[in-house]
């Protein structure tokens, strides 16, 4: 959970003054206090709001009151955990002590309520909140960083391993002397699969600059997406002979990128669009350069992207299961791409509807990001 997110306590009175001084004695920039005036309010707000970090509530209120209120939260897989504390302008008897532990409750305040006493309480039920939320993030940051460093043993047991043995297996063939047009095949195979480690290889590189940097570097200059966009879509037909490609420009398309960069995050999205679209339909480059601050450039293809995959596309090493005989690369594409558009201060994000699938990048027009740095 980012460490922004504002801790939520709840707070319930049925009346409307005692919620008005409740609120003004924990009011603090990163505390948000929902207040409700009965039970079946406060019920609808726990299920509108989650995480929450304590719950204050007034034991003698109409139709619910606190205890009966109490017994739904624990009796919830959701709400369970949230501390509860009892207010009551009642006596002080132990029966009614007794009935509020037995429903869950941490403590029990009798009105009138000592503010110093109040704001101590609720410091420590925040503070906890804060170190759980905390210890959550942190464990959420390693249990991925152990996951990527098995995608990374993965990668060189298998995925680098393939490519090398076919490169291992044609230069044998070479070695035993071959007529000139079966060496040349061999050596074109050679070369593709030279040429698909080396872009492993530089995925990896990039996936550790972006781990331990925090980023990419960038080598600002003008720069023409028109040219980029040209690029991108020429070696992509180059490889793929059969598949058209259609380029739509508009607008002027002049900014301040790193052209290599931005041409590397173009060929990966084209090239998923080739590698996933339909075969028999276009895949569409539309560069959008007529908003006077930022330049668009969607890529379109046939076919649709299963909606509970679209939440983790830009996440490393994801949807790595693949059908067999399909090699287009380590999981990494997008996750770079993804980093490098937002190294740029700009957005990408895709969309698959009606079996169509879009990836649109936004980007200003000027990356402020010093060269090199």
């Amino acid at each position: 959970m980012p460490h922004t997110a504002r801790i939520k306590c709840l707070l319930v009175d049925d009346i409307e003054e005692n919620l008005v001084a409740l609120e003004a004695l924990l009011q603090h920039d990163d505390i948000q206090v929902l207040k409700a005036s009965s039970g079946r309010e406060a019920l609808e707000l726990l299920l509108e709001h989650g995480d929450v970090a304590l719950a204050l509530l007034d034991v003698q209120m109409p139709e619910m009151n606190g205890f009966e209120l109490a017994e739904l939260i624990r009796g919830s897989e959701r709400t369970r955990h949230i501390p509860l504390i009892f207010m009551t302008a009642g006596t002080r008897e132990q029966n009614w002590q007794f009935r509020g532990y037995e429903t869950g409750a941490v403590d029990f305040l009798y009105k009138p309520i000592d503010p110093h006493m109040l704001t101590s309480k609720a410091n420590v039920f925040f503070e906890l909140h804060r170190r759980r939320q905390a210890l959550a993030q942190e464990l959420q940051e390693r249990t991925e960083a152990l996951r990527i460093n098995e995608m990374f043993m993965a990668v060189l047991s298998h995925d680098l391993r393939t490519p090398l043995m076919s490169i291992t297996a044609a230069a044998s063939v070479l070695k035993r002397g071959l007529p000139p047009d079966k060496a040349t095949n061999m050596i074109d195979r050679v070369l593709r699969s030279s040429s698909r480690m080396g872009r492993m290889i530089e995925d990896l590189l990039d996936l550790t600059r972006i781990r331990q940097a925090g980023g990419l570097a960038l080598q600002l200059g003008m720069a023409d997406m028109h040219g980029i966009v040209q690029r991108a879509a020429e070696e992509l037909q180059t490889g793929f002979p059969d598949r058209h490609i259609v380029t739509d420009l508009d607008g002027g398309l002049e900014g301040v990128w790193d052209s290599e960069r931005m041409c590397q995050v173009l060929i990966n999205l084209v090239g998923n669009a080739v590698h996933h679209g339909a075969a028999d339909q276009p895949v569409n480059i539309l560069a959008d350069g007529t908003q006077a601050g930022t330049v668009a450039v969607t890529v379109r293809n046939h076919g649709a992207i299963p909606p509970e995959l679209l939440p983790h596309l830009f996440d490393p090493f994801r949807g790595r299961e693949r059908p067999p005989g399909r090699h287009q690369g380590l999981g990494l594409g997008l996750f770079i791409a993804d980093q490098i558009v937002r190294t740029h201060g700009g957005h990408i994000a895709a969309a698959s509807a009606d079996n169509i699938t879009e990836f649109r990048v936004e980007l200003p027009r000027v990356c402020r990001q010093r060269q090199g740095a």
